[in-house]
């Protein structure tokens, strides 16, 4: 399918400088632009790939001002990256779905299924599970006995999804990831651990999105949440009992001990670990290989092992640096010092 300059920029509200008439029918990255593809520049050190890039249209900022010709097509738009990923969704949104449901799959008869759905080989869907419409099931899945996954959501390879637990609407879970596995309860007894059971759920809102091989465990008793539009990156931990609140993101490698609430809108740095039972308030944004000890206020931006207010990091880590050179002198002022207490001992002496 194939889209005009005119057309971009009718349905991203952008200014054309060039051929309106452009056309454009995949995506490419800006260096490795050609024709008949779109790419797009926000980011300045990217700025010198656009004069010579073979895209057919390039988005950019409004605020950007060309040194020397270009020969692709601009769309000045007020943020282009933003502009990028509408365009990217709509692109998404006009391919062709895949329905009907394989011949290999194994669906017990008391389990729902909805309409318009694709149900792949292999996949395994429990007693009174429930599909909603439109949704895609990849090769290999496992939703378990009772569990709900809601319309328009697209399980990728692998995902497993225990029995009871619940899949809103519009949710991405890629390959490998687990919903509903038991929480880490133990405890410990005169012959070694005894299992505590986890009777709870795990419970995914609408339009969340979980990485490959992420884990969320199910709830010692009632629910782990992941809350209305978070986004958690591939291999990231949620103990059970743990809240995420909506919007918050997480990159790879972190982990969430069992029953934190961490607030909406937060922004959490790949390999932060975060300690249980503690509450990370709204807006909160957290460094890469933290450690959250404690509880954090609002709008707070922290890193750290363990973490700390962020500005005092920043100060910390430059004096960590100088830290041999600050030994060195610490040192020579103390024989100084030494020398001159000597001396002064032997004027009160004399």
């Amino acid at each position: 399918m194939e889209f005009t300059a005119k057309q971009i920029a009718a349905y991203i509200g952008g200014e054309i400088v060039g051929d309106e008439n452009a056309t454009v029918h995949t995506f490419a990255k800006i260096e490795e632009g050609m024709p008949g593809a779109l790419s797009f520049l926000s980011n300045p050190k990217y700025t010198a790939y656009i004069y010579d890039t073979q895209s057919s249209i390039v988005l950019v900022n409004s605020d950007f001002v060309p040194e020397k010709p270009i020969n692709a097509t601009l769309i000045k738009t007020a943020n282009a990256y933003e502009s990028l990923a509408k365009l990217m969704m709509l692109y998404e949104s006009v391919k062709p779905k895949k329905q009907g449901i394989s011949s290999m799959a194994s669906i017990a008869e008391s389990a729902t299924i909805g309409e318009n759905v694709y149900i792949g080989p292999f996949v395994c869907i429990g007693e009174k599970a429930v599909v909603g419409n439109s949704t895609i099931i990849e090769a290999n899945v496992s939703i378990g006995d009772g569990a709900i996954v809601g319309d328009n959501c697209l399980l990728y390879n692998g995902v497993t999804i225990y029995h009871d637990c619940r899949v809103g609407n519009r949710c991405i879970l890629h390959a490998g990831s687990v919903v509903g596995s038991d929480g880490f309860g133990f405890a410990p007894g005169a012959n070694g651990y005894d299992k505590i059971p986890q009777i709870g759920i795990a419970i995914l809102e609408d339009d969340v999105e979980i990485g490959a091989n992420t884990c969320i465990d199910r709830a010692t008793m009632g629910a782990t949440i992941i809350k209305r539009g978070v986004k958690l990156d591939n291999m990231v931990q949620i103990a059970h009992n743990v809240v995420i609140d909506e919007h918050t993101v997480m990159a790879a490698q972190c982990g969430v001990a069992g029953s934190t609430k961490v607030g909406s809108w937060c922004m959490v740095g790949g390999q932060t670990g975060i300690s249980g039972h503690i509450k990370i308030g709204n807006q909160v944004k957290v460094g890469g290989h933290s450690a959250i000890a404690n509880s954090v206020k609002d709008g707070k931006a922290v890193m750290g092992y363990p973490a700390f207010d962020h500005s005092q990091f920043a100060r910390a880590s430059v004096v960590f640096k100088k830290l041999p050179e600050m030994y060195r002198e610490m040192d020579t002022l103390k024989k100084e010092l030494e020398s001159l207490k000597q001396q002064l001992a032997a004027c009160s002496k004399a």
